[in-house]
């Protein structure tokens, strides 16, 4: 199923909005608290659902590289990630995407290639801050 032939649902229509909104790539809990605001009913398992669904549409970017849970963007044109190693934060990195790698791929492996995701880690601003703070430096 492509975006262009999903049917956009008023849920669907408020999780792209919410979604939207944000540069974190919220978990799946995260777009519920949001989209609950405006859709108080609206249960934890639909959000999964419509999420998964918008996923495979190409409406929304699913992550799953690294990291413990599923993150979601609404951002589809090709671009990276970056995340915190120590607060698991995640964010986009602009930079101009290699499109090289996928012809070096394909070369190595012999895969028609399709796309692909590269994720860079390292440690965020606030994360670099408190490890640099006296507090955390103390010794024991």
């Amino acid at each position: 199923m492509t975006s262009a032939n999903m049917r956009l649902t008023t849920q669907r229509q408020i999780i792209l909005e919410e979604l939207a909104k944000v540069s974190s790539h919220p978990t799946a809990n995260e777009v519920y608290d949001m989209v609950r605001k405006r859709l108080p009913r609206i249960g934890l398992g639909t959000i999964y659902r419509n999420l998964e669904l918008m996923a495979e549409s190409g409406m929304i970017q699913k992550l799953e590289i690294g990291g413990n849970q599923k993150r979601f963007d609404a951002t589809t044109i090709p671009h990276h990630h970056v995340r915190c190693a120590a607060c698991g934060c995640v964010r986009d990195v602009h930079i101009q995407p290699l499109r090289q790698l996928d012809t070096m791929a394909a070369e190595a492996s012999g895969y028609q290639i399709s796309g692909h995701n590269i994720e860079f880690s390292g440690y965020c601003r606030d994360c670099l801050e408190k490890r640099r703070s006296p507090a955390h430096n103390i010794d024991h």
